[in-house]
Parts: C-alpha cells; sequence; structure tokens
C-alpha cells in the first residue's frame, strides 16, 4: 500500500564502512581553499613590493660625489693606501721614476727616507752614490757635505766603524729604516714637502757588542723638487718621535739578530 506524503520520513544511517565516498563534506574542503587564497595574496605582495622597489636608487651609491667617492679607511686609520704600485725602475738599486702628482712625491720621500738611513751611508763610496741617485743636481754639492759629515768621522767610530765603515770581524752591522707612513705638507707641480714617520734599526749584532741593535722612532721631512723627470732630494731634517709605549717581549739574541738583517730584505715603498 503506497504511503501517503502526510506520514512522517524515516532516515537510515548504514554503517561508516558502508557510507557513500563519493560525497565529500564541504567542510573538509573549506580549509583548503583558505590555505590556498591567503598563499596567492601573499606572492601578489611580495611581486608588487618587488617591483615597486626595483627602480629606487641605492643611497649609499647616489649622491653629488657618489661617482667620484674613494675608498676610505677606518677611523684612526689614516689615509688610506692609494693602490698604485711601486715604480719599476731602479737606479744604483733606489726606486726612480715616480709619477709627476703628490702621491709620487710621498712615494719618493719614504724611498729616499730608506736610503738615507741604510748601512750603505756610513761607507763613503756608496754614500756618494746615493747622494748622487737621489739628489736634486743643484742641491747635490751642499748635502753630500752635510752627509759625509753626518756619517763619517765621528759617527761611525761611535759604532765600531772603521774608516771604510767596516764592522769589526765577527759583528754585523745593522742599520736599517722602515717608513710607518708618510703625510704630504706642501704641493704644486714642482715642489713638494713630505714628511716620513720612521721606525728604524742601528748597532752592531754579534757577541761582545758594545753597541747592540736597538730601535729608534723619528720623523724625516724631505723637501723634493721636480726635475722634468722624477722628484728629487733638496733637502731634509729630523726629529724624534712619536715613539709608541715598547712593548712587553723579550729581546732577540745577538745571532737572531744579525741572521734576520742578512736574510730578510727590505722593500720599496709606493703611497
Amino acid at each position: 500500500m503506497p504511503l501517503s506524503d502526510d506520514q512522517p520520513h524515516t532516515r537510515t544511517r548504514l554503517p561508516v564502512g558502508e557510507q557513500p565516498a563519493s560525497q565529500p563534506s564541504q567542510r573538509q574542503a573549506r580549509p583548503t581553499r583558505t590555505l590556498m587564497t591567503v598563499l596567492a595574496v601573499v606572492t601578489l605582495l611580495v611581486v608588487a613590493i618587488s617591483i615597486a622597489n626595483r627602480d629606487k636608487p641605492d643611497p649609499r651609491t647616489t649622491g653629488p660625489s657618489a661617482d667620484r667617492a674613494a675608498p676610505t679607511a677606518p677611523a684612526g686609520a689614516g689615509p688610506a693606501p692609494s693602490g698604485d704600485q711601486p715604480v719599476g725602475t731602479t737606479t744604483n738599486g733606489i726606486g726612480s721614476g715616480y709619477p709627476h702628482t703628490d702621491a709620487g712625491a710621498q712615494s719618493a720621500a719614504a724611498n729616499y727616507a730608506v736610503a738615507v738611513g741604510s748601512a750603505d751611508m756610513f761607507r763613503t763610496d756608496s754614500r756618494h752614490t746615493i747622494i748622487a741617485t737621489i739628489a736634486d743636481p743643484g742641491a747635490a754639492p751642499a748635502l753630500q757635505t752635510r752627509l759625509d759629515q753626518g756619517f763619517g768621522g765621528d759617527t761611525a767610530a761611535r759604532y765600531g766603524l772603521d774608516a771604510q765603515g767596516r764592522a769589526p770581524k765577527g759583528l754585523t752591522f745593522v742599520s736599517r729604516t722602515v717608513p710607518v707612513g708618510t703625510k704630504s705638507t706642501g704641493y704644486n707641480d714642482g715642489d713638494a714637502k713630505v714628511e716620513v714617520w720612521c721606525t728604524g734599526l742601528t748597532g752592531l749584532a754579534g757577541e761582545h757588542s758594545v753597541q747592540p741593535v736597538t730601535t729608534n722612532w723619528f720623523t724625516l721631512a724631505l723637501s723634493l723638487h721636480w726635475t722634468g723627470s722624477d722628484w728629487k732630494l733638496t733637502d731634509f731634517t729630523r726629529k724624534a718621535g712619536p715613539a709608541p709605549m715598547p712593548g712587553d717581549q723579550q729581546a732577540a739574541t745577538a745571532e737572531e739578530i744579525a741572521g734576520s738583517a742578512e736574510q730578510f730584505g727590505g722593500f720599496r715603498y709606493a703611497r
């Protein structure tokens, strides 16, 4: 007998394992759609920000002096090295052919300070060769007279050297100047004044030396003249310091100092 629509309807529940799988719940799909929507929005925001910032100039590389700004040294480090290579030519073992620039004058001054502070200055023949190499021709005679007095005679004898600047047998005479830095104190196309802050080693290395090798600090002020092809020395003065506080370091033996002086070569310098 057919049932009337007025009769109450009943709902039959099947066991879980027998429920049809072809009708997924809408509540399970909503979290997935929400996550996809959020990811899409985030992606669009990232793309929009990238496009907006793509053409903006970097404030670190713009400004009136950005194109000509040079690298600067950290505070307290002094002027940064220029990066120029040392000169490739030498005359009598001393660098020559310096650029006709302020930096070129400073390079010449540093290398001339090394030459004037070398052990060769205590021998007459090598001293005269050095002076002829680094001095301006017009100033060479006066410089030679002055340096003959400064390095010969009593000065050589005070270090135990003979009249020819030779050390006693079994001892090694050490005299080296090491530039720590240079400073231009005046420059034009024809003349330059440069100060060279230096440390130096001087003395006799070996057993029973009465003049052991010691260190000292000093500043040389050199006057240079452009001769048309190179910077040449016209005059110089020397003053003590500035000297740092001595370090807490054990002194080397005489043999170690003598061996190092013979084995370690010096340098050419460039500003």
